[in-house]
């Protein structure tokens, strides 16, 4: 690897990197971001030194948690319009934000401190989550579900007020409710 491109990772490296995210997930939302990597080592179900070669520091892991599930978010607004009416994937979809944006709440304070650092955690994940809506909205459009004076855009930045207002399991109902409310005013009724 002297011309200084990656190799695909062998499958077996992939699932254990994918068990590793996992795994931190349920460890960091349980015990917080201060919870001991070998606890997720161990929950994953891998040894320290695979943990460690895949994400040397916390803070890669913690980037690359908040990386993947960003990934999991936006991969699933195609999956639910496979599964169900573009309305009904579209409040689905937002319900996964909720879960994300929670997520992610209890992350804020590690992810502005490796943003601190120079990097940029944030990457393209603003680009990818209103791609995400976009493609929602543009399958509601078409079926003649949903008004078309809203833009992605406006429906994100909603979706956004609704999450950080109300983050928080303790909020959730709340949540679901303005989630409710915005989505039935996006609705055209016959």
């Amino acid at each position: 690897m002297t011309d200084g491109t990656l190799r695909p990772l062998r499958a077996d490296a992939r699932r254990n990197r994918e068990k590793i995210l996992t795994a931190a997930v349920r460890v960091f939302t349980t015990e917080g971001l201060d919870a001991h990597l070998e606890r997720i080592a161990k929950e994953a179900g891998v040894g320290s030194a695979t943990l460690y070669r895949n994400f040397p520091t916390r803070e890669a892991l913690i980037e690359a948690v908040y990386r993947n599930e960003v990934a999991h978010l936006c991969d699933a607004a195609p999956v639910l319009l496979t599964q169900k009416p573009p309305v009904e994937a579209l409040r689905a979809w937002t319900r996964l934000f909720l879960d994300y944006v929670t997520a992610k709440y209890g992350m804020i304070d590690a992810l502005r401190a490796i943003a601190a650092t120079g990097s940029n955690p944030y990457g393209h994940s603003r680009e990818m989550i209103q791609a995400a809506i976009t493609s929602l909205m543009d399958a509601c459009t078409a079926a003649g579900a949903i008004r078309t004076d809203i833009r992605p855009t406006d429906l994100g930045a909603a979706l956004e007020g609704i999450a950080l207002t109300s983050a928080g399991a303790e909020h959730r109902q709340q949540a679901e409710r303005l989630l409710d409310l915005t989505l039935d005013g996006l609705t055209v009724r016959p």
